[in-house]
């Protein structure tokens, strides 16, 4: 039985056929500020905030309360499988171990690149929604008069964080999680005293929260069509926390942190998150100022907390913003790396290197950096097409959360999950159910997100059919594409490459032979307590 010690996890790692390339240094803390990072509820509230409150009033809550219990399902399944597989690459390697086709894991792990590809460019670009509300001097393109200052500033703010970012997970895993863990304490204290601070400021009490501004009357369903939109607050903000397990050959005896930091992350910001929404409407002064929707929650910041203390909390929200972004980084990376190790992407070679001294990839922060301003770039003739690609990133990442809840389910019904072991956290009994209940809520969530509407894909004129429709043709188009490329160039070469294999003599369990595909690597263990 292994104790949790570097060496040990590292002879757990050898079980799946891997050897121990990167450097274990994250303990419990890391692990959750990864996935809480992630998440940061802040970065979602300066991006959506305005949106949410215009399209369903201070009683949009409830919708991120409903969306806080769908994501906790999926955290729940991801919690049980990063103790049976405490893998990098989080759910490429989840869905390779217990789905039946390697091409229901190559699309759970191209479509979560994707996801984080764009995600971290969407990040970058909520710069503009911080700085310039701080200080003039952040206006390095214009001054926000003209008609593409702001677009064009965004890019360069944006491209300068991803350009920083790129550094810091060059130089290896130890920077990496100092500057990530100094980021979540500043944004954790933040949230905090911004908390505190409404509520000490507050207009009016808890019944806010059954206020809707009249906001149903647009909606052929009422209020509940509103809700049906606010859900996408929650869901695009609370996504991602997977993260926390897909730095498991980083971490620290990962079968027993893992599972943790991924519930307590995405636990932390639920409630953070509507303690902002709640606090926040009961502070501001006229609940159906329409500057609140244009002005986002930089305005309501500052119209309550003044200019000095508002530009102190936007500070925070930068930091939040910057660690936010460095998060979807590393997991794009981690991805990349693990599907290159397995020879699962052209060049796998290349991609899977790990440099000598920073013990990290050293390729793919790169192509993830440039697809990413590549993305920005995007935003200066053609926002429209911005917007569509933006406003579907969380399509392909609950595209790779089906995939593993609906694999998960199905191993269930068959019998062939076992987890008895107390020491490690286990659903039980309740796995099958919850695991159901996940993919089933990962069906509503994509279908809710895809629906055409002009209010999400389309809000101003021009207004075209296809941009109406962009949530559904987009991720169908890049996951056709995504899939002919498996298809047609990887799918007979799938296996672990010589170079990343472990030794024999470390790995005892294994087959004869180190270039083995992934659920034959993985199929020596069954069992999560070695």
């Amino acid at each position: 039985m292994f104790d949790g010690t570097k060496g040990d996890d590292a002879r757990d790692l050898a079980r799946f056929g891997y050897k121990q390339e990167l450097v274990r240094t994250i303990g419990s803390f890391t692990a959750f500020c990864t996935g809480f990072a992630f998440i940061s509820v802040m970065t979602g509230m300066f991006l959506l905030f305005g949106e949410n409150y215009g399209l369903g009033g201070p009683a949009a809550i409830w919708a991120w309360m409903a969306a806080f219990g769908g994501q906790l399902l999926f955290a729940f399944v991801f919690a049980e499988l990063a103790v049976r597989y405490p893998l990098q690459g989080s759910v490429y390697n989840w869905t390779k171990n217990i789905a039946r086709h390697d091409a229901t894991a190559w699309l759970a792990g191209a479509s979560m690149i994707l996801a984080l590809m764009v995600s971290t460019a969407a990040v970058a670009i909520t710069m503009q929604n911080v700085l310039p509300y701080i200080s003039s001097v952040f206006w390095i393109y214009g001054n926000g008069h003209g008609a593409h200052d702001a677009t064009v500033n965004g890019i360069i703010l944006g491209s300068i964080m991803i350009a920083l970012t790129t550094a810091i997970c060059l130089l290896g895993a130890r920077v990496r999680s100092f500057v990530n863990n100094l980021g979540v304490t500043v944004e954790l204290l933040g949230s905090s005293f911004l908390i505190i601070f409404f509520l000490f400021h507050a207009h009016r009490g808890l019944g806010v929260a059954f206020q809707t501004n009249g906001t149903g009357h647009g909606y052929g369903d009422g209020y509940l069509g509103a809700l049906l939109v606010c859900v996408l607050l929650g869901v695009f903000t609370m996504w991602g926390f997977d993260t926390a397990g897909s730095i498991g050959e980083e971490t620290i005896n990962p079968r027993k942190t893992s599972p943790h930091a991924i519930i307590r992350a995405l636990v932390a910001s639920g409630v953070f998150g509507a303690l902002l929404l709640l606090t926040a409407a009961m502070a501001v002064k006229n609940s159906h100022d329409p500057n609140i929707a244009s002005g986002g929650l930089a305005y309501v910041i500052q119209s309550v907390l003044g200019k000095t203390g508002g530009d102190v909390m936007l500070g925070c929200a930068a930091v939040a913003v910057f660690v936010c972004g460095l998060a979807n980084q590393t997991g794009a990376v981690n991805m990349i790396f693990a599907m290159s190790r397995d020879n699962g992407l052209p060049a796998a070679s290349r991609l899977a290197r790990v440099g000598k001294r920073s013990r990290t990839p050293v390729i793919p922060p790169i192509i993830v950096a440039v697809v990413a301003v590549a993305i920005l770039a995007f935003n200066i003739d053609q926002p429209s097409i911005f917007l569509v690609v933006s406003s579907t990133t969380v399509i392909f990442a609950l595209f790779s959360y089906l995939l593993i809840a609906g694999s998960f389910a199905a191993v269930r019904l068959r019998g062939e999950w076992h987890q008895n072991d107390r020491r490690y956290f286990t659903l039980g009994r309740l796995g099958l159910p919850v695991s159901l209940a996940a993919a089933g809520w990962a069906v509503f969530t994509i279908v809710d997100i895809a629906w055409p509407r002009n209010a999400i894909y389309n809000p101003a004129s021009p207004f075209h059919w296809y941009l109406k429709w962009g949530g559904v043709l987009f991720p169908v188009v890049l996951l056709l594409i995504s899939f002919a490329l498996y298809w047609f160039k990887q799918r007979g070469g799938i296996g672990i490459l010589p170079e990343h294999a472990a030794e024999r003599a470390a790995a005892p369990d294994l087959p004869t032979g180190t270039a083995l595909p992934g659920r034959a690597a993985a199929s020596a263990v069954l069992d999560p307590t070695p």
